[in-house]
Formats: C-alpha cells, structure tokens, sequence
C-alpha cells in the first residue's frame, strides 16, 4: 500500500538538496557548513566542533534551544558557558537594559560564539537582524570561532526575501515572545503580527547585519534538515 499522507521522504529529499545549494554558496564565501539531517545529529556536530575547556558564548536563539545544543553543553561540563538570558538551566530575562549590556559585553571576549540566523540566502550570505546589537556584534567580530545554526526554513532565494522574512515572520514571532515570556513591552508587530517600521522603545529590528564573505574560516554554519527558530 502506498502511504501518501507521509511526505518524509520527499521533504528529506527536498532538504538536502536545498542545504546543498545553500552550502555551495557559503563555500564559495569562504563559510564552510554542515548538513546535518535532524536536531540530534546537528547537536552532536556543533559539540564536535567546539573543544572542551574552552568558553563559549551565545546570542539569544530559539533553534539552539530546540536543538537541544545548550543543554547538550551544560550536560558536557567542561565549557565555560556565557549567555545573557540562560544561566543553570533556567531561561530569564536581565531586569535591566544596563545587565544586558554587560553580559553582552563579557561574550564577545568568549573562545566560541553560538547563534542562529534569521535568513541564510542560496548564494551564502548569512542575514540577521537585532535588537541591541549583541547577537550581530558577535557574529562579526569578538570570539575566535562562530558557530551558526539554522533549520531549513531559514534558506531564501536572495537578499529581499531575507528581509522580507525577517519583517513579515521572525520579527513578529520574536517580538510576541520577548512579550509573552520575557515580560517586554508589546510592539504593533507583536500584536497585529505585521510590521510597521514602528519607533517603538520595545523595537527589536534596530541593527541589520549581512555577512557577504569572511577573509578567514572564521565563521562556520550548520545547516538542519528541520524547521527550527522562527
């Protein structure tokens, strides 16, 4: 009997070869990447490319949650960890803008930087957008070695559909969490669900950074054959 409700095979299919073009173009950025086909083998990855003893920092992530990857370096042990809104197990929000900072601040000197992305385009430019600068700060410069992790739906065609992704989908979605779990005030987009290119003081689309290219092989991607993240 053939099963036509189940759709795995076609969307490994579909996910590999998408991943490929996707690493193809980073290659061709000097951005080596990784396919990995599920969360399990993409943690086990990223904990392969990070060596023991060293400190590793974050920037805020749902797919690294999801991923299982922060939790699989707190059970490891052997890593100074660094992160602005996750401390032994437990995910909180700083209750002032001046503690982010300095935790933001303390990061960037860490061995090894984590974080997701919101958009990677097929030709390999890496695409993210922030709110205090943090995230994107880490990525470009600071920590030795970067390590970025996005599922399947963070691949787009080009530029514009990444920024258009990042105002109509991850914006929004972000927006509404930082409200419903972090206490922040709401924004329109995290009400209405569309952006407005509001002035907002909770505004979280304030930096935009693009990676085009690197001169080192300094930044590494891991691309998951799942959706992760928003």
């Amino acid at each position: 009997m053939i099963e036509e409700a189940n759709i795995d095979q076609e969307e490994g299919w579909y996910y590999t070869k998408l991943a490929q073009r996707c690493l193809d173009g980073l290659a061709r950025n000097n951005i080596p990447g990784f396919y990995c086909p599920d969360s399990e083998s993409a943690c086990a990855k990223v904990l392969e490319l990070i060596p023991p003893d060293v400190s590793v920092g974050f920037g805020d992530s749902v797919t690294l949650y999801q991923a299982g990857i922060i939790a699989g370096l707190e059970k490891r042990k052997n890593n100074l960890l660094l992160h602005p809104f996750y401390h032994n197990g437990i995910v909180y929000y700083p209750e002032t803008r001046g503690e982010v900072v300095k935790k933001g601040k303390e990061i960037l000197n860490a061995d090894y930087y984590l974080t997701g992305a919101n958009a990677i385009t097929i030709d390999g430019k890496i695409v993210n957008t922030d709110g205090l600068g943090n995230r994107v700060a880490g990525i470009i410069f600071g920590p030795r070695r970067v390590v970025v992790v996005a599922g399947i739906n963070k691949i787009v065609l080009d530029l514009g559909q990444a920024l258009q992704r990042i105002k109509t989908v991850a914006a929004p979605l972000n927006a509404q969490r930082h409200h419903l779990k972090h206490g922040r005030s709401p924004t329109p987009c995290s009400t209405t669900g569309i952006c407005i290119d509001c002035h907002s003081p909770s505004r979280i689309c304030n930096y935009t950074v693009i990676v085009e290219h690197q001169p080192s092989q300094r930044i590494q991607v891991v691309l998951v054959g799942q959706r992760l993240g928003y």
